[in-house]
């Protein structure tokens, strides 16, 4: 990534949550990885006081105790937050989350591959995607 900010990590399931931290390592992203179980703990953490807050959230939409549509209604909402750029990473593809993520402003939305090899590409896409854009503004 371009920045030292670290990326948040909204995933309720721990093996894609080890994959997706496999994959950045592979790819010699050195951010922080920020590992939340849902979309709760991950509003928590960008409260938090202090905090960097991340350069990028990679967001899975089936994580319980405020799922992710809900999570990015929040996150929209406030404006020191609405700039952070968030990248779905889902296990399939449904229509209406697809356009409902896409209304809430969303960067973009994979469908995460099963096989490892196109799901550490598709990490890369991101990864590119972010260190040839300019980070938002602010903290």
């Amino acid at each position: 990534m371009l920045n030292a900010k670290p990326i948040l990590l909204v995933e309720a399931y721990r093996a894609d949550a080890v994959l997706i931290e496999r994959a950045l390592k592979d790819l010699k992203v050195t951010n922080q990885l920020v590992d939340t179980p849902d979309g709760k703990k991950a509003s928590a953490y960008l409260r938090t006081k202090g905090g960097k807050k991340p350069c990028l959230i990679l967001l899975d939409l089936t994580t319980p105790e405020a799922n992710g549509i809900e999570f990015l209604k929040t996150l929209k909402a406030h404006k020191s937050l609405a700039k952070i750029p968030v990248v779905v990473l889902a296990t399939f593809e449904k229509e209406r989350d697809v356009v409902e993520s896409l209304r809430l402003g969303v960067a973009g939305y994979i469908v995460k591959p099963v096989d490892y090899k196109k799901f550490v590409e598709a990490v890369r896409t991101v990864d590119l995607c972010w260190t040839l854009s300019e980070p938002p503004d602010g903290d």
